[in-house]
């Protein structure tokens, strides 16, 4: 029985980090309207961006501590030991790895053709579209009745392939482009800052101080981590005028092509609706906040700002998903409606 009360308590607490409201209160008040917060989050960022310029290098210095702590609360809202359970199930491991790393490297070099006469916006759009996201899918899945607890137990794999992948897949689908741009220790970095240090701190904390918890943290921490990385980006997107435009196309057709590759692959894998609709999440939703460290490595200026315009138009598509995605896979039950 204490065990059974102990994986419940880790139930729990994996439904608060996935944006599920556990109990009354402000943090609950937070995850309720967490969509609505980032929105805000990205409104008031762009407003710093335009009005205050100069204060943008600040912002940036506090670009890669916010997300480090984001993905530490993350991890930590992850039954770490349980692991091994939760990658148990195989079908659906199979289908989110060929979804994210086979079908969408396809639909990007398709969809990113156009780009090709303009290489630091090739290289911007190839680095955040063929990386799957971590953070803030999970919130996302969760709201659309997805399988959250399935998603987020493959989160630490995802990570680890897509920094082992990326530096091999942007040059070979940029055609050379990325000749010279791209070098493995900006990669190495963010894959200790980002990823190795946070799993082994929210490992820890899990194991020394196992009633914390740090659930209450996620929404005010994806808050920030939208305000600086877009106020400090928006400079440069105002600074390179209507070039990025010929971005948001491609964007907004990876997001429907993706969608649909998601819901194709589920079917085909004969996966039940809530891991449908996490596939197709994780396979829709780009890892854009853990990418831009990387492209903020790069001399050009504009493969950062081909990063921030890829975050923008995709949090506005995955508001329409929540809502469109039940609708499409249906499981005979009806999640709770997105507010």
């Amino acid at each position: 029985m204490e065990a059974d009360r102990r994986g419940t308590q880790r139930g729990d607490h994996g439904d608060r980090a996935a944006g599920r409201p556990a109990r009354p209160g402000l943090p609950a008040g937070l995850e309720r309207h967490q969509v609505q917060i980032y929105l805000a989050a990205i409104a008031f960022g762009l407003g710093v961006g335009i009005l205050l310029p100069h204060g943008a290098p600040r912002l940036e210095v506090a670009v890669e501590p916010t997300i480090a702590a984001l993905l530490l609360v993350t991890f930590h809202g992850m039954p770490l030991r349980g692991i091994g359970t939760a990658l148990q199930d195989r079908r659906f491991l199979l289908t989110l790895f060929a979804l994210n790393f086979l079908v969408v490297p396809v639909i990007v070099l398709v969809i990113t053709r156009p780009l090709v006469s303009s290489p630091e916006l090739l290289i911007g759009a190839l680095l955040v579209l063929l990386a799957p996201c971590i953070d803030y899918v999970i919130v996302f899945t969760a709201l659309a009745g997805g399988a959250k607890d399935r998603l987020l137990a493959a989160t630490p794999l995802l990570m680890l392939a897509q920094m082992l992948a990326l530096p091999v897949l942007v040059p070979l689908l940029s055609g050379g482009a990325a000749t010279g741009l791209i070098e493995p220790f900006p990669f190495l970095r963010a894959l200790v800052l980002l990823v190795l240090l946070p799993l082994l701190a929210a490992t820890l904390i899990q194991h020394l101080a196992p009633r914390w918890d740090l659930s209450v943290a996620m929404v005010p921490l994806m808050a920030l981590v939208l305000i600086s990385v877009v106020g400090s980006q928006t400079p440069r997107v105002l600074g390179a005028g209507t070039s990025l435009l010929a971005l948001v196309p491609v964007y907004v057709g990876f997001a429907a092509l993706a969608t649909a590759a998601g819901v194709l692959a589920g079917r085909l894998a004969r996966l039940g609706a809530a891991q449908t609709r996490a596939v197709t999440f994780s396979g829709a939703t780009r890892n854009s906040l853990v990418v831009l460290p990387l492209a903020l490595a790069m001399p050009s200026p504009m493969v950062s700002a081909a990063v921030v315009t890829q975050t923008l138009v995709e949090l506005l598509a995955m508001v329409l998903l929540v809502r469109i995605l039940p609708r499409l896979v249906r499981d005979g039950t009806r999640p709770p409606a997105p507010r």
